[in-house]
């Protein structure tokens, strides 16, 4: 699976996702980096089969009312350091890669993977 991670969340994200083998870009990878629009991400999650990594609400309402992107992890943890960040989805990351092969929309909180249907 391949991903592509929104601005609020850390640059080394995709590093250590594309490391795991899941080839991922940020959004500083961008043409317009960190100033990229939610259109462009979704544009290129669109083209590129990626999945959005974000916590942005904006990306969980488009994804509501319009499925896109189409598919999304949201991470809703708050502020959270990026090592506690990166420590909760290495606990979780096969758990999540399997729900993606059935879901589409999945939050991860500070406890629990929630499974968006």
């Amino acid at each position: 699976m391949k991903f592509i991670i929104d601005a609020q969340l850390p640059f080394g994200l995709a590093n250590w996702l594309s490391e795991k083998g899941h080839p991922s870009i940020h959004t500083l990878s961008l043409p317009r980096k960190n100033k990229s629009t939610d259109l462009e991400i979704l544009e290129v999650a669109l083209k590129e089969e990626r999945i959005v990594i974000s916590k942005d609400s904006d990306f969980y309402e488009s994804f509501i009312v319009n499925q896109k992107p189409k598919k999304l992890l949201l991470i809703s943890t708050g502020n959270i350091s990026n090592s506690e960040l990166q420590d909760l989805l290495e606990r979780n990351l096969s758990k999540i890669i399997d729900l993606f092969n059935i879901h589409s929309l999945i939050e991860v909180d500070r406890k629990d993977i929630i499974v968006h249907k």
